[in-house]
């Protein structure tokens, strides 16, 4: 497949041009490769690690979800040559999409997570720069047979913090950093929160809202958006591909 057509589709089902997101985030193609593509990988991270093993696995290009460029303008040494030249030497191109992959209504980390976890989305939860993110549903699973799902989902240990209802009802769901949003979720009558990650306030702010949160850690609740995008084209476009699993820890 030619990576221009590849490229037009990609923009245009995910909503890249006009989607806000955070100036160095840079969605959409960030490094030129070969001109057909006939395979891809996924990953979650534009890391050193799944720059090489993509490219020791043929692929034309390589597609995540946190792109080369977060930590702005720098000097291209080091690290950051070591990817780049290694992207050129295997003319791979490299293609990043952030919050349009987090709010994307089919094929987004917030909606495959709510639905993993057994929720019915049924409206949303955060926004950023006006445009929605995350999601929110209802269950009828008490709270620790919930944290046990959310543990077997995301396919490790979770981080509870316990100052909302056993019986849990009403659950938001926002992955990667958004502990920001608990106070919107109080707002919005939920009793429980799950996210990745959140800053120290966030704990005092549960205990003083009375809501749950269940912490899945940044890297495994942003895995499903971009597996499922590689499985997408493969299944519109016959291309081959592989998810790149490279736990971060955090």
């Amino acid at each position: 497949m030619k990576l221009e057509s590849l490229l037009e589709y990609l923009d245009g089902y995910l909503g890249v041009t006009g989607h806000p997101d955070y100036p160095n985030a840079l969605n959409g193609l960030q490094v030129a490769g070969s001109g057909e593509v006939t395979r891809v990988c996924t990953a979650v991270d534009a890391s050193e690690q799944a720059i090489e093993e993509a490219a020791r696995s043929g692929a034309n290009l390589l597609m995540v979800h946190h792109g080369l460029f977060w930590d702005g303008l720098r000097p291209i040494t080091g690290r950051r040559h070591r990817k780049l030249d290694r992207l050129f030497r295997s003319a791979m191109g490299l293609y990043s999409v952030h919050l349009p992959l987090d709010s994307h209504r089919e094929i987004g980390n917030c909606i495959l997570l709510a639905r993993a976890l057994g929720l019915t989305p049924l409206g949303r939860l955060g926004a950023y720069q006006g445009t929605e993110l995350g999601w929110w549903g209802e269950t009828t699973l008490d709270r620790d047979a919930f944290v046990a799902r959310a543990r077997s989902v995301l396919g490790g240990p979770v981080q509870v913090l316990a100052h909302g209802p056993a019986q849990i009802e009403r659950v938001g769901v926002i992955t990667g950093s958004g502990g920001s949003f608990i106070e919107q979720a109080a707002r919005l009558g939920l009793d429980t929160l799950v996210t990745g990650e959140g800053a120290h306030h966030v704990a005092i702010d549960a205990a003083e809202l009375g809501l749950n949160v269940v912490y899945g850690g940044h890297y495994a609740t942003e895995t499903f958006g971009i597996r499922a995008l590689g499985e997408h084209l493969a299944q519109r476009f016959g291309l081959e591909q592989q998810f790149l699993e490279l736990p971060t820890g955090t």
